[in-house]
Formats: structure tokens, C-alpha cells, sequence
């Protein structure tokens, strides 16, 4: 029997004349941690879905080997019915059904043509003290962290017999204590005798994991490399990675002179009428003309509702306390206040609240300012083209053509149209949350640079971010949060990643 549980030899694919894999080979030993990696774009999910049957048998080229048997999977229940099983970033969980229900969701336990409820409840509390999850069965989803709900997703896996876990960005929106949680379970999963493939980007996890890193770059397999030889390296992924060396990944900008305070924050909090709590509490923070502030702390502890509170009150939370403006006193009552005062706001949720997946670029680009395309109430479609190209080159979005679908774009370059939707609206101070989640380092390092640029233009900006690399390496200032307070203010000269996880823990 071959040493290899699977075996992907010569796999290409075509989209309408696009080849999004050309020749890839990529071979899995059995009871390995193989980390897959490459920029945003380069084929990374779509030779997922080919090996899942996403993309069946006849739509692709070459031969997906597993166990030592060519197989040709039609549909995904036919990989799944092998032994393998994918975890998406979005996670494929019903909310308002049990944790038991979902972990046997079309795998039901069944006695004499009925299911046996008694016997499933018995069972998923097996497969949830396997995952090292301390809940009872009949939590209902909803009711769970992000972090756990992906432990949930690993126990429905487990449950069909699993051989070979994919994972696809399985730690993109867990804090760092959930992130470390999942990957010890990787590794206790990995001593049973379960193959996982893991798609990630933060180059952290797969130096710390992965026994072996395969990098794709525009289609093709650049490289596999070795983690007992030394090979998995920061700057060895990202050479092969980005087909060149970054030096540093957090590109410095010439000293320059910050400017007066543009925002003040005096004892301001914001209480949720739907949680029933206040998300931010009697936070006093300053923003200079000039520089980049960035927020720390764990998920959940503030830091996404203080931004939305300051941005026209976006939610309708119930606000206290002085925002101060440019020098003035200043009441924001809805986010058309805050844009026409200079504010922007770049969500974290780009998918699901920063853009229209379903239009193109240029109509993206200039939804939040639809008048600087106007004349008498009339959209100038030809000054739409023009501004739309103009972010396109600038923020050096790839993209076929203006009309390509913002949904069809890699994370990278949708967080690129995110960002230009807003710098279309004029601002003087962006608000960036989790400006680069789950996109890939060289797409980071471009964003780092525009964010660079901007501040070289004059503009302020507040970086949300769970990274503390990135916290570290782009900001002057930071402060910290915790259950919804400011537990700290650092200059970045004084800030590092022990002191800032010990406020943010506070």
C-alpha cells in the first residue's frame, strides 16, 4: 500500500477559458498535519472542492488517488462516504437545533427505522468529550462561541468516520486561546491515526503545526516543504508564496509630525437594548491627525461595538458620554452624520455587511457616495467608470474588469474594493476592523502599504485586530480592551505581546 492516503496527480481546472489549477500534484501521508497555503486566488479551495466532489468527476483533469484507489466522486456525499470530510470558514451548522441534532444532521442514528434519540445524545457526547468540548448535547448552536461551534463542526466530521480533515481557515475568526485549543486538538487527532489538511494564512499556526506545507502560486504547485528538515519557515512560505522576499512584512513609513487630536471619547459607553448590557464602558480615548491607533483585546470584549458606536451609532445602542470632533462637541445620531463629518467605517464582516457580492466592482466602489457620481440626480455612468478605475489601479485590485462580481474576487481584493468604497467617501479618519482576517500575507502586506499612504496623505486611522503582530508593527499608539473597557494605553515603544495579552485578560 502506497505511504500516501492521498495522492492529487495532475489535477487542472478551467473556468470559462481561466485556468484556476494548472498540473497540480499534491500527496498527503497517512496520520499527517499538511498545511496548504498560497495567496488569495491562487487555487487553494478550488483543488479542495475538486478532492471534495464539489467540482465532480469529468469538470477537471487529472486523478484524485485515496487509500490507493482512483476514485471519481460525483458529489460530495461520495467523498464523504471515503472517509473525508471539509470544514468551511463559514460554518454549516444549523442555529436553532441541538449540538446533537447537528452532529448527526443526515446521519442519523437509527433503530428499526427510527431514530434513536436516547442512543444519539449517548453518542454526541462521546464525540464531544473527544473535541474536548465540556457542553451538554442539547445546547442549542446559537447559544455557542464561534470557537466552539467549530469544535462542533469536528465532531460532526468525527462522527462519519472521518480519515482525512480538511479544514479550511479554521482559526480566521477565533481569538488566539481558541486558536491554540483547535490546534491541540489537531495534534491529539493527528495521534489517533486522523490525516488533516489545514488551509490557513497566519503563518504562525502552520510553522507551529504542520509536518509538511504545500505551496500553491497561480494555479500551479510551487512547492512542498519539509517541517523535520527545518524548510517551514516564515521567510521560505513567503518567498514561495508571493514568488518574492519580504523583507518586512510591516513596511515603515517616514517619521513625520502627528497632528492635533481629531477625536475624543470622554467617558463614553454604549448599552445594547437586545443583549440587555453595556458592550462599552466609560472609555476615554484620543485619535491625532496622523496616526495609526490601534485596538487590542479578545473577541468580545468591545472592541467592533465601540467602533460601530462611534460611527453614527450604526446598532442604535443607547449612548452616553462627550464625542468631540475635530475640537467640537459633537452628536453623530446616525452614519450619514459620521460620513458627511469625515468618518468611515471598514467592517469586518466584508461578506456579509461591506459589500454587494452580487454587483461588480465599480458599483461597489461607489455605493457610499453615490452623489460624487451624480449631476442632478443622475448617476454619470461614465464618471463611475473612472473613479471605480481609478481606486482599481490604486489599490492595485485584480480583477478581469471593472464588471467582475466583487463575489467572485479573492478575500484580498474584496477587502481592497472595501476599503476603496470608503476612501471614495472623502475621510478623515478610517476606522479598520480586522483589516486583513483571512486574507493571504502578500495581500496583507499591499494593505499595510495603502494604510501607509493614507496616513502620509493626512488621514487618521483606528485598527481593530486580533493579530498582535499586526497591532505590534502598524500602530503608534495602542489601547486595550477588555469587557468592554479600556484597560490600558500603550505607546508602541512600551507594547509587546505579554503585556498587551495581560491587559487584554484583565
Amino acid at each position: 500500500m502506497s505511504e500516501f492516503i492521498l495522492e492529487m496527480n495532475g489535477i487542472s481546472k478551467e473556468f470559462t477559458g481561466v485556468k484556476a489549477l494548472s498540473d497540480v500534484n499534491f500527496k498527503v501521508r497517512q496520520g499527517e498535519i499538511h498545511c496548504l497555503i498560497g495567496e488569495n486566488g491562487a487555487g487553494k479551495s478550488t483543488l479542495m472542492k475538486v478532492l471534495s466532489g464539489v467540482y465532480p468527476y469529468g469538470t477537471y483533469e487529472g486523478d484524485i488517488v485515496f487509500e490507493g484507489d482512483v476514485q471519481q466522486f460525483n458529489k460530495i456525499s461520495d467523498s464523504v462516504k471515503t472517509g473525508i470530510a471539509i470544514i468551511y470558514q463559514e460554518l454549516a451548522l444549523f442555529p436553532d437545533l441541538t449540538v446533537y441534532e447537528n452532529i448527526f444532521a443526515g446521519n442519523e442514528v437509527k433503530h428499526g427505522g427510527f431514530i434513536d434519540w436516547n442512543k444519539t445524545i449517548v453518542e454526541a457526547k462521546k464525540l464531544l468529550d473527544k473535541v474536548k468540548l465540556n457542553i451538554t448535547p442539547d445546547t442549542l448552536v446559537k447559544d455557542l462561541s464561534v470557537g466552539k461551534r467549530q469544535l462542533v463542526e469536528i465532531a460532526k466530521a468525527l462522527s462519519k468516520d472521518v480519515k482525512l480533515l480538511i479544514l479550511d481557515e479554521p482559526t480566521a475568526a477565533l481569538n488566539e486561546d481558541d486558536s491554540e485549543n483547535l490546534l491541540d486538538l489537531l495534534r491529539d487527532l493527528k495521534s489517533q491515526g486522523i490525516t488533516c489538511i489545514m488551509i490557513s494564512h497566519k503563518l504562525k499556526e502552520v510553522i507551529s503545526i504542520a509536518d509538511k506545507a504545500t505551496v500553491i502560486r497561480d494555479g500551479k504547485t510551487i512547492c512542498t516543504l519539509d517541517g523535520a528538515k527545518g524548510e517551514i519557515t516564515e521567510s521560505v512560505i513567503i518567498k514561495n508564496m508571493v514568488g518574492r522576499e519580504i523583507a518586512d512584512i510591516y513596511p515603515k513609513r517616514p517619521d513625520q509630525v502627528i497632528g492635533e487630536k481629531i477625536l475624543e471619547l470622554h467617558n463614553w459607553s454604549a448599552y445594547d437594548p437586545q443583549l440587555g448590557r453595556q458592550v462599552v464602558k466609560d472609555v476615554n480615548l484620543h485619535v491625532k491627525k496622523g496616526e495609526i491607533v490601534g485596538i487590542a483585546g479578545l473577541m468580545g470584549s468591545g472592541r467592533t461595538e465601540l467602533a460601530l458606536s462611534i460611527f453614527g451609532n450604526a446598532k442604535n445602542y443607547k449612548v452616553e458620554g462627550d464625542l468631540v470632533w475635530d475640537g467640537n462637541s459633537t452628536v453623530l445620531k446616525h452614519t450619514s452624520d459620521a460620513i458627511k463629518a469625515g468618518i468611515a467605517y471598514v467592517t469586518e464582516d466584508r461578506k456579509g455587511d461591506g459589500l454587494f457580492l452580487l454587483q461588480d466592482i465599480k458599483s461597489n466602489i461607489t455605493a457610499a457616495n453615490l452623489k460624487g457620481i451624480a449631476s442632478s440626480g443622475v448617476i454619470n455612468d461614465n464618471e463611475e467608470i473612472k473613479v471605480a478605475d481609478g481606486y482599481k489601479d490604486s489599490l492595485h485590485i485584480k480583477a478581469s474588469s471593472l464588471e467582475q462580481l466583487v463575489g467572485n474576487l479573492s478575500g484580498g481584493n474584496q477587502q481592497k474594493v472595501s476599503i476603496g468604497k470608503w476612501l471614495f467617501v472623502g475621510p478623515k479618519l478610517l476606522i479598520l476592523d480586522e483589516p486583513t482576517r483571512g486574507i493571504d500575507v502578500g495581500a496583507k502586506f499591499e494593505i499595510y502599504t495603502v494604510m501607509n499612504k493614507l496616513i502620509d496623505a493626512g488621514l487618521s486611522i483606528i485598527m481593530i485586530s486580533s493579530e498582535l503582530g499586526e497591532v505590534l508593527g502598524m500602530s503608534d499608539r495602542v489601547y486595550v480592551m477588555a469587557q468592554g473597557e479600556i484597560k490600558g494605553e500603550l505607546a508602541i515603544a512600551d507594547a509587546d505581546q505579554e503585556r498587551i495579552m495581560q491587559l487584554a485578560t484583565l
